[in-house]
């Protein structure tokens, strides 16, 4: 059988046997990970209800998975490139599904975090390792195009299977059991996988420097952990303090690997215009969208008053549109360019988000779906055609490095976008007009209040509520006006900084 690693451009390489089949069960990896961070958004009220958590312990549990996942994947797509990229695949996904069982039965706001960033560890191995054997396996460029494609359509998949399968669990049983659904795909993924995947990896690896995991940890996390803080209480010492370490940390990696004689990150990928605009395209593209996508369940739920199931039912167009878009998106960009098609993703996504400042609780249904619509369709060809430019630009036994800064660059726009606009939302919602004598807890979010109204005389309970939603409305259109300006600042600078990419110019990379 040829082997993986055989030099691109060979016919046997293009022709390898079962590559196919192979895709399909590396597309359940990113389906996994795609439902498990849907459904969270939809259970977040329930979670609110029984777990308790303050506001800050909510944006928490949103991010810190976030947190984790950001300052481990350069690490855990190294280590992919040194040890096996099936071997990290298959650990990765047995220890998410193991994890996945301690999210559905924590019984603590305290141990939900601590769930959640586990949840990261593990979810750190497996997007990197997906996108590097998609690398290895496809090696004709158009190929590899739709072999892309249909990973990002499957991730777009996912966020409609989430949801509604979230919210039929969510009508029937408890919050915990959103979480439990990971473990058949998982359990199917790693069976199937055992057999059918080829192992991949660099030949000439190098050692795996402990040093540099460290830095990249703590270097992300802290910046973050800064942002995060800085947005939602405003400067402070230690808050400041987080961050100056952070940023060391992160120098230290950078210098680290540009002596180390086998980085874990060869930090030379940057000097490629195409390959720094297409990681910081992702990196803004997601931060502007965060706070819409972490705060839209609980809009459609706790104001508009629907049930899981149709909550989840109402995000579906953004997933269909993106699942179109990733499938012609290679097409789309060999046929005008590849900036025309990621600037004028990203501009869609912009005027949509600009659409939902509008928002009230009684807005219907046309404006909202026709607006997620929107937002699937360039996001879908957005993200396509940056995911080929980041993996066509780079040796393929780098593979796995530079698919982690791909993943690294989604889920630190995830982290900073929860962080910045969710503290937006927060921010505004915390200064709502309530009765007098209203209890604390129904300032620290929006399923607090519902909680401390059920408890209370009718018209203090309507008063309550009708002022809490207000505020969580108003919060969520400044945030969508603030994503809007991201992201249309975002098209123009992508429409520079790929000047001249194309997906299928020049040969592969031994």
């Amino acid at each position: 059988m040829t082997s993986i690693l055989q030099p691109a451009g060979t016919t046997e390489a293009v022709k390898r046997p079962g590559r196919w089949l192979a895709l399909s069960v590396l597309v359940l990896a990113v389906l996994l990970v795609a439902v498990d961070a849907t459904v969270l958004g939809l259970a977040t009220p329930y979670i609110s209800e029984d777990l308790r958590p303050s506001g800050t312990q909510l944006l928490w549990i949103g991010d810190v998975y976030s947190f984790v996942i950001a300052g481990l994947l350069v690490s855990m797509g190294s280590l992919g490139d040194r040890i096996g990229r099936k071997r990290v695949l298959l650990v990765g996904a047995t220890a998410f599904g193991a994890m996945s069982v301690l999210n559905a039965y924590a019984t603590s706001a305290e141990l939900m975090i601590v769930a959640r960033a586990l949840l990261g560890v593990a979810g750190a191995t497996l997007m990197p390792a997906t996108l590097a054997l998609i690398r290895n396996l496809f090696h004709d460029p158009r190929e590899r195009s739709l072999a892309i494609g249909i990973w990002g359509a499957t991730a777009s998949a996912g966020t409609a299977v989430g949801p509604i399968a979230g919210g039929f669990l969510l009508e029937h049983f408890w919050w915990g059991s959103v979480f439990l659904i990971n473990l058949p795909v998982m359990a199917v993924l790693v069976a199937v996988g055992a057999r059918l995947l080829p192992e991949s990896r660099n030949p000439n690896p190098g050692p795996w420097d402990l040093t540099s995991v460290v830095l990249s940890l703590a270097g992300m996390v802290g910046v973050v952990y800064a942002v995060k803080e800085a947005a939602a209480h405003g400067f402070a010492w230690a808050t400041l303090g987080a961050g100056l370490l952070g940023a060391a940390a992160l120098h230290g990696f950078v210098r680290r690997q540009r002596t180390l004689p086998a980085p874990l990150l060869d930090v030379r990928l940057f000097r490629n215009r195409g390959f720094s605009g297409a990681v910081l395209a992702d990196l803004l593209t997601v931060l502007g969208l965060s706070g819409l996508v972490f705060f839209l369940s609980q809009y459609l739920q706790l104001v508009q008053g629907r049930r899981p199931l149709e909550a989840g039912l109402a995000e579906l167009p953004a997933a269909v549109g993106a699942v179109a878009a990733g499938l012609v998106a290679g097409r789309a960009a060999r046929r005008f360019s590849v900036r025309a098609v990621v600037s004028g993703g990203l501009a869609a996504v912009g005027l949509a988000l600009a659409a939902l400042t509008v928002l009230d609780g009684s807005t219907g249904y046309p404006l909202l779906g026709a607006s997620l619509l929107v937002v699937g369709v360039g996001a879908g060809f957005s993200f396509t055609v940056t995911a080929d430019v980041i993996l066509s630009g780079v040796p393929k036994d780098q593979a796995g490095a530079a698919s982690a800064v791909s993943e690294t660059a989604y889920e630190l726009g995830a982290a900073l976008g929860i962080a910045l606009l969710g503290s937006i939302v927060t921010g505004v919602y915390r200064g709502f007009p309530g009765p007098a004598g209203t209890p604390p807890a129904a300032y620290e979010s929006l399923g607090g209040a519902v909680e401390v109204a059920a408890h209370l005389p009718a018209p203090t309970s309507e008063a309550l509520l009708a002022a809490a939603r207000q505020s969580f409305v108003d919060g969520l259109s400044l945030a969508a006006g603030v994503g809007a300006a991201v992201l249309l600042a975002t098209a123009v600078a992508a429409w520079f900084l790929l000047r001249g990419q194309r997906l299928d110019g020049g040969a592969e990379h031994a």
